[in-house]
């Protein structure tokens, strides 16, 4: 995936509610989305290294039960997540659109394995809002808000807060 400019959207609440963004970024927030059984998710574009399907993942004895394992890609040992355990969903079966999601989060690299990559999407950042109060704080911090378009909700998610200190250390040693 390429792109043509290298400045992150960082997304913030404003004062009313809605996101802004950094400056120069015109008002919109480039991400991939994908989703997670009915559920639709999206990351900043910038943060996603590439997608690839499914393979084979070796599993690593004691590891927390959202780790899928290890793979291999191209020389580079890379944890893989599942996302569906991460977000204590019920377990799909793998198929021909499961993706891996080869992803940066605070200088690590993991997988993401996903049901399906939608897209890549440029949201106005006049169309997202701050995730609910039912949400905020009740171990959701990585849902950054909430993006409105063509009659469904997109959760955005910060990759950054997505793992907890411990969680992020298990992470550490798998490479």
């Amino acid at each position: 995936m390429e792109t043509t400019h290298e400045a992150t959207a960082t997304v913030a609440p404003g004062a009313s509610g809605q996101f802004r963004l950094g400056a120069g970024d015109g008002g919109l927030l480039q991400l991939v989305t994908f989703t997670l059984g009915e559920e639709e998710f999206g990351v900043d574009i910038l943060r996603v290294q590439e997608i690839i399907r499914m393979m084979p993942v070796t599993r690593v004895p004691a590891a927390p039960s959202f780790v899928e394992g290890i793979i291999n890609l191209r020389g580079k040992v890379i944890p893989v997540i599942d996302m569906r355990a991460r977000f204590g969903l019920r377990a799909g079966a793998a198929d021909e659109k499961t993706r891996i999601m080869v992803v940066e989060m605070e200088g690590r690299v993991a997988g993401f394995i996903v049901d399906s990559v939608s897209q890549v999407l440029r949201l106005p950042a006049s169309t997202v809002e701050a995730p609910p109060a039912v949400i905020e704080g009740g171990g959701s911090d990585f849902i950054r808000g909430v993006g409105k378009l063509e009659g469904r909700l997109l959760l955005l998610l910060d990759l950054d807060l997505l793992l907890g200190e411990g969680e992020k250390a298990v992470l550490d040693g798998l490479h």
